[in-house]
């Protein structure tokens, strides 16, 4: 199999031939605005026949140190930054973004596009996600589990409560955010138009796991993402994690992918929404599978997690392009049409607070009536009880 970009003959090559945008208030107005984490998530969108992004190249302060420069193709259709690794570097680069006198981004659609690890009992290697929801996972307790009771089956159980099954008590605001899932659908219809990349590595890897969603060869699929610092592996916090998307989401989410960023992404992105900076309902997340969370049948997790030859990191790599840029073309081809005036959204859109508002109130979390007066428990407040999954619990002064 290949495992170097393939490149998709009779592609337009529309965008650095369209006449020059003129930017509103002297500002760049990109139609598709391309958020990748590193180096290899970013290059594989440069030098490709379709445009070229390297053709304006914009320094902006509050940028990344290693990745200073955002990047955009002559007319300013399409632009394209790295944010750099795990939720600090996503939530300060992107804050810098729309905070920007250089850009007016209320029309864009912000597509953050990225590698991840998958759950094998949801999708496989080398396949493709698009999330309605990111769960911010380690927002949690943690106690090593050589120190816990006997009947704990984690480490990980929500702030405020004592049992991993449990709605978090103590919200932040960050712990869930949902998509506009019309958009989403219909992307997914020009994301499988693509054909992905796979490896003989990833092949043979795969068929070690007796899932069939594992075993299968790759795809486009619809699922959701885990978000934590730490990189992790193993059955163990696999089914923690998936357990906890599935109650903070009250039951809609299903957790497939792992990453590092999203929720520090999408947390300043709704604040750039609440600014008028941004469209949150024109927001798109896509992952490509890299590695398995967890190891299969007599596989050690540490190998897992370190050592394997899973073959999948080359292939994710290019499928960010070879459907990213079904995705990109989708949308320029249905500008006029369908995606200048917006995708109207079929379901809420926001954080679990609902601090955008809007026709459609949060099912899942307090929603927007807890944000006047919210405070975190302090040293002095009672102890807590456990609380039902579908209500979390608000303390005020």
């Amino acid at each position: 199999m290949l495992s170097l970009v393939v490149v998709v003959l009779g592609l337009l090559l529309w965008v650095d031939a369209a006449p020059l945008i003129v930017p509103r208030e002297g500002k760049i107005a990109p139609k598709i605005f391309i958020i990748t984490m590193f180096t290899p998530e970013g290059e594989v969108w440069y030098n490709i026949p379709e445009f070229n992004l390297l053709a304006n190249n914009i320094t902006v302060p509050g940028f990344s140190p290693l990745f200073p420069d955002a990047h955009c193709t002559s007319n300013g259709e399409i632009c394209q930054l790295n944010t750099g690794e795990a939720e600090i570097n996503a939530a300060t680069t992107v804050s810098a973004l729309w905070l920007s006198d250089k850009f007016d981004l209320t029309s864009t659609y912000l597509f953050i596009t990225g590698v991840a690890g998958v759950n094998p009992n949801v999708a496989t290697i080398a396949g493709v996600a698009f999330a309605r929801y990111a769960v911010q996972v380690g927002l949690q307790y943690e106690v090593d589990p050589r120190e816990l009771p006997a009947n704990f089956s984690s480490g990980y159980f929500p702030l405020g409560t004592s049992a991993s099954d449990d709605y978090p008590v103590n919200l932040y605001g960050t712990e869930v955010f949902e998509l506009n899932d019309a958009l989403r659908k219909e992307v997914v219809q020009y994301a499988k138009k693509a054909t992905l990349n796979d490896s003989d590595a990833a092949i043979a890897y795969r068929a070690n796991y007796p899932q069939e969603a594992a075993r299968a060869a790759p795809s486009v699929v619809e699922c959701d993402v885990a978000t934590a610092d730490v990189w992790y592996s193993g059955k163990i916090l696999s089914d923690t994690f998936s357990n906890t998307t599935r109650i903070w989401t009250n039951g809609t989410g299903v957790y497939c992918a792992t990453a590092q960023e999203d929720n520090g992404t999408l947390e300043a992105l709704v604040r750039g929404a609440k600014a008028g900076k941004v469209d949150y309902s024109r927001v798109i997340l896509m992952r490509t599978f890299s590695d398995f969370d967890q190891p299969y049948d007599n596989e050690q997790t540490l190998f897992n997690l370190r050592y394997a030859n899973q073959g999948g990191v080359l292939p994710a790599i290019n499928n960010i392009y070879l459907v990213g840029i079904k995705v990109a073309q989708g949308i320029l081809a249905g500008w006029d049409s369908k995606f200048k005036q917006g995708i109207k959204p079929t379901n809420y859109v926001g954080d679990i607070f609902g601090s955008l508002g809007g026709d459609i109130k949060p099912d899942f979390g307090p929603g927007e009536a807890v944000i006047a007066g919210f405070r975190r428990r302090d040293i002095a407040s009672a102890p807590f009880r456990r609380t039902p999954v579908t209500r979390a619990r608000i303390i005020n002064d």
